[in-house]
């Protein structure tokens, strides 16, 4: 089981970015996703969560309205679409995968994760 991210880059404030994350070795579609980041010197944190069937999706009050994540169960592949950033949204960001029987719930916690991108650099100028 792998997970590849990848599309961070340097913006400048009220900017755009499309962040991707690959996955390979096993049932795509029977896993929900999420995204996180972390930026120096914090803790690791919840951005945006979807169901294995894509039909439900949490994100957090600080990227709510801004970021928007989907997934394409044949590609094996979850996007996280950022617009409108902000300096603040500088971290690295990881995609993560956890094997589940619910279709429809979403999970917001690092720990209900099972599987880890090496994560990608989002950094935004003022």
């Amino acid at each position: 089981v792998q997970l590849q991210a990848s599309g961070g880059g340097l913006v400048q404030a009220g900017g755009s970015l499309r962040l991707s994350c690959v996955s390979s070795g096993w049932s795509f579609n029977t896993y929900a996703s999420g995204w996180f980041r972390q930026a120096p010197g914090k803790e690791r944190e919840f951005v945006a969560a979807m169901s294995r069937n894509g039909g439900s999706t949490l994100y957090s009050d600080s990227v709510k309205g801004r970021f928007t994540m989907s997934r394409d169960n044949a590609g094996k592949t979850v996007y996280l679409q950022l617009d409108s950033l902000k300096p603040e949204d500088t971290a690295v960001y990881y995609c993560a995968a956890l094997p589940t029987f619910s279709t429809i719930r979403t999970y917001s916690r690092p720990n209900d994760y099972q599987y880890w991108g090496q994560g990608t650099q989002v950094t935004v100028s003022s």
